[in-house]
């Protein structure tokens, strides 16, 4: 404990600040924008999670997907979800699909790859039948929700439950009140990390990156009250996409048909392996739900083959 409590404070104490400039709106649609990270070639729409900041895909210039992926021959563009306002108030996650993340890709006007990340892929899978996707790409998308222990299944619910009479007050879920839900998922590794940033020199690489790493995970926008109930009750709860009741748009979701990667981590445990449904073809990788994307070795596991899947 009292190594865990030194190194949030070392944490706490940490004069890092992501400086990177935000990237250029080229569309939007309410709340939700599209941002383009430049680059030629055919476009790829990512679509982050709901949850937390899209800055996990561009956390710092050497550990950045969005800006590897501009360099091999594809146009990224970026889904940024930002803060809900009034409009997005009752919008579920089905909601933000079908009348945020369509239209935005609407506006791309020419065939696109759509790539997306956890929760961000579970809705790209949604958005797959869009005329204008070619293919999807899902990198450690949750879809079968019956991969996660029954009993941290059932800690969700029970955590959903004692907070949801307060959020019509509150607005939306905040951070504060997700967090612990994701820790529910790995309470021993969320310990184990500060112990481990504890023993790093301050002014290493290593510690910068998980400074990064964790002023990203621990800020974002309010979920909203809608959107959080279909993730606690509908996926966690009723694993609602794999039972084949999942509607988007007034219609049932049914397994997409055009050409699917799945990425998939074998030591993810926030999404584990089992969670995510096989389509199409499937790429196994060894890293944390993080380290895929921002990790000493996400270059090699994660950004080139996805590059090299885009380009072929």
């Amino acid at each position: 404990m009292e190594r865990f409590l030194g190194a949030l404070a070392a944490y706490q104490q940490s004069g890092w600040r992501r400086d990177l400039p935000e990237m250029p709106v080229i569309a939007s649609c309410g709340s939700a924008v599209l941002r383009d990270y430049g680059g030629s070639g055919r476009p790829a729409v990512f679509v982050p999670s709901l949850i937390n900041t899209t800055d996990v895909l561009d956390l710092t210039a050497e550990r950045s997907l969005l800006r590897h992926i501009a360099g091999r021959g594809v146009r990224p563009l970026l889904v940024d979800w930002q803060s809900p306002g009034a409009a997005e108030a009752t919008l579920s996650v089905s909601g933000y699909v079908a009348e945020r993340l369509r239209p935005l890709l609407d506006t791309v006007g020419e065939p696109l790859d759509l790539v997306g990340y956890c929760l961000g892929g579970t809705m790209a899978l949604a958005a797959a039948s869009h005329p204008l996707v070619r293919r999807v790409a899902t990198i450690a998308a949750p879809w079968d929700f019956a991969g996660y222990p029954a009993a941290r299944r059932q800690a969700l619910l029970s955590h959903w439950r004692g907070v949801a009479p307060s959020l019509s007050a509150l607005g939306g879920m905040p951070m504060d009140l997700i967090q612990p839900a994701f820790w529910s998922l790995d309470p021993a590794g969320a310990v184990a990390k500060y112990e481990r940033f504890g023993r790093l020199d301050p002014a290493s690489d290593e510690a910068r990156l998980f400074v990064a790493v964790e002023d990203w995970a621990n800020t974002g926008p309010a979920l909203t009250v809608p959107a959080a109930r279909e993730c606690f009750e509908d996926f966690f709860g009723a694993n609602v996409p794999i039972e084949g009741g999942w509607r988007v748009g007034g219609e049932i979701i049914p397994p997409p048909t055009k050409p699917t990667l799945n990425i998939v981590s074998r030591t993810d445990r926030l999404v584990p392996a089992v969670a995510v449904e096989p389509f199409g073809e499937t790429r196994l990788i060894d890293a944390g739900h993080v380290g895929m994307m921002v990790g000493s070795n996400a270059r090699a596991q994660l950004w080139q083959p996805l590059a090299d899947w885009l380009t072929a």
